[in-house]
């Protein structure tokens, strides 16, 4: 099984090689990896340049935005699975995707495998600030304000063939979005990873401000109505609670 990791990055010279690193001191073998920079003006491409000879495919040239470059690079993906790791992340440990390639070998009705990850400091991605520890996946899941980690996600090619990439009309919650679409309303089987896959430094776009809170929430009502679901209304709620609940 081919698994394709993507990273996409723009002006992140400061910690574009930690993710290349990360991916390239995989345990597993069959990995195609793929970088999707957004025509950066800082060192990133050259740092980039000096991995070429263990990076599957890169492109560097300007996009519309974070979920533009993932839909680039899934367009590009030859793997049976796909993964992606933002430039400022890093995987948990070097037996990640060997431990996620293991889940759909032994789960052949698998579409997709999710699993946990901790938040870190920017400056030190050892020092763990919250912990999202999600659940499996049950029936009213997406209801109850769970939602899995979009960097501890991997999903098959073939989902993304047949329901579409990263709906470009969502600037913060494009991922919730296509979460939603793929395995809430098309019911694609997911199942869930009681393991630590990703270390993710804060600092994301959807928690950056308060307008963006806004933005991410108005975006998440957004997503449901689009496809055809009834939004539940405790859902404003209990997200709330849950981030709390992460730093405990």
């Amino acid at each position: 099984m081919k698994v394709s990791i993507i990273t996409v990055v723009y002006n992140n010279e400061q910690f574009i090689a930690d993710a290349i690193e990360s991916v390239l001191s995989q345990s597993y073998a069959d990995i195609e990896y793929i970088i999707i920079d957004g025509a950066s003006g800082d060192n990133t491409l050259k740092i980039i340049e000096g991995y070429k000879d263990h990076v599957a495919k890169v492109v560097s040239e300007k996009d519309n935005g974070l979920y533009d470059a993932m839909n680039k690079g899934i367009k590009l993906a030859t793997g049976d699975v796909i993964g992606i790791l933002n430039s400022d992340d890093i995987y948990y440990s070097n037996k990640v995707i060997e431990e996620v390639a293991g889940i759909f070998r032994d789960h052949a009705n698998a579409d997709a495998v999710y699993g946990n990850l901790v938040y870190c400091e920017q400056a030190n991605i050892k020092k763990v600030v919250r912990r999202w520890i999600t659940k499996p996946h049950y029936k009213t899941f997406f209801e109850d304000g769970e939602i899995p980690p979009h960097p501890g996600l991997f999903v098959k090619k073939k989902v993304y063939d047949e329901v579409g990439g990263y709906n470009l009309a969502f600037k913060i919650a494009a991922d919730y979005e296509f979460i939603l679409r793929a395995f809430r309303s098309n019911r694609f089987k997911i199942i869930f990873i009681n393991s630590f896959l990703v270390r993710m430094r804060l600092g994301g776009t959807s928690n950056k401000n308060i307008r963006n809170i806004i933005q991410g929430n108005r975006e998440v009502r957004r997503a449901w109505k689009i496809n055809g679901l009834r939004f539940p209304a405790k859902l404003m709620i209990v997200r709330p609670f849950k981030k709390i609940a992460q730093y405990l």
